[in-house]
Formats: structure tokens, C-alpha cells, sequence
């Protein structure tokens, strides 16, 4: 069964299964989805699900519904499409289309571990994360079907992941692992 994730400003919101026919995405309590965001209209979208097949059509919303950056009328969702929905991003996971060595796609968010943003987290919801600040240092985090990756992208001086400079080589994340952006520190989780 497809199910799609629902994220608001990069934190995971839910996950929904998408078990009926028809399920009405929008503001108003009586939708199977509802998105509270005074841009989201009362009836903003549906989803119909017909066998393995499911349609995003757009119900003439004011703000319209986007996916993949490109605003949709009717769209036949496939694997990791993502919605925009005003601060709202749904990824579509289509069921079937996983890697048999993971029965869920995996989730996972940074945590930020020291300095004025300790605490805060993000959602790695995107296909790439990048991390650090342009001209000096970046990371990329790129998320896989079945791992989640770093490397390091620009700056001269190389990230550190658990304490080892990062160099050129894609680093496979582990749960816990720390990455050390010029002082900022943070934490790689799964879930």
C-alpha cells in the first residue's frame, strides 16, 4: 500500500497510508488529510487510488498544488514525487518500489549539538541536504532508498565525521554519527 510523508517546515508531520479510493487532502476538518495553513484551501486536493495506481488532481484550489516544482491540475504520482502544498511537503512512496533489503524507506533528521541552534533538528526528507555555509564549507547529504550518504562538497578545510576528516569519499551515515561542520557539531538519526 503507497503512503505518503507529510513535512512542514522540514520536520516530519506524519505518515499516512494510503488505504482508500479516495482520500480529500485540505484545511477543513471533514478531509481525510488535513493541512492547517490559512494557505491551504478548504478542498485543496485528492488522491485516488486505483489498484497500484494513484492521481493527485488538484480541486481548483486557490494556491495551487505543486509537484516536483511544477504545478499540476491532474498528476499520476510516482515513486518519491513531492507535493507542495503552501508549507507543506508530502513525498508519495509508492509501495512495491523498495529495495527488498529495507522493508521501510529509511527516516532520518540532523541534530544540531552545540552553539546557539543546540536542539534543533531537521528532517532529511529531500533527495540532497546541504549543510554549512557557500565559499567556506558544505557537505551534501543524499538520501538513498536504502542509506543515507554525506560528502563533502566546498571549502578548503575537510568536515569531520566522528573525529576523521572526511577527504574526497562518500561517507555512508551510520545512526550517531557526528559530523563536525567548522565547530558545529551535529548528529546523524535514524527514525
Amino acid at each position: 500500500m503507497a503512503k505518503i510523508i507529510v513535512t512542514r517546515d522540514g520536520l516530519v508531520e506524519r505518515q499516512v497510508q494510503l488505504g482508500k479510493e479516495r482520500m480529500t487532502i485540505g484545511r477543513h476538518p471533514r478531509n481525510d488529510i488535513v493541512l492547517t495553513h490559512p494557505a491551504v484551501s478548504g478542498e485543496h486536493a485528492v488522491i485516488v487510488t486505483i489498484l497500484d495506481d494513484s492521481f493527485l488532481e488538484d480541486l481548483h484550489s486557490t494556491n495551487g498544488t505543486f509537484v516536483n516544482g511544477h504545478r499540476i491540475g491532474k498528476h499520476f504520482l510516482q515513486h518519491q514525487d513531492v507535493i507542495k502544498m503552501a508549507r507543506f511537503q508530502v513525498e508519495f512512496l509508492a509501495d512495491g518500489v523498495r529495495p527488498s533489503m529495507a522493508a521501510e524507506p529509511l527516516l532520518a533528521h540532523i541534530e544540531v549539538l552545540n552553539g546557539n541552534n543546540a536542539g534543533k533538528q531537521m528532517a532529511l526528507t529531500k533527495p540532497q541536504t546541504t549543510l554549512g555555509r557557500a565559499g567556506v564549507q558544505v557537505v551534501v547529504v543524499e538520501r538513498r532508498p536504502d542509506a543515507y550518504t554525506l560528502t563533502h562538497s566546498e571549502g578548503a578545510q575537510a568536515p569531520l565525521v566522528n573525529g576523521v576528516a572526511l577527504g574526497e569519499q562518500v561517507w555512508r551515515l551510520a545512526d550517531g554519527d557526528v559530523i563536525d561542520l567548522g565547530g558545529t557539531r551535529m548528529a546523524f538519526r535514524i527514525g
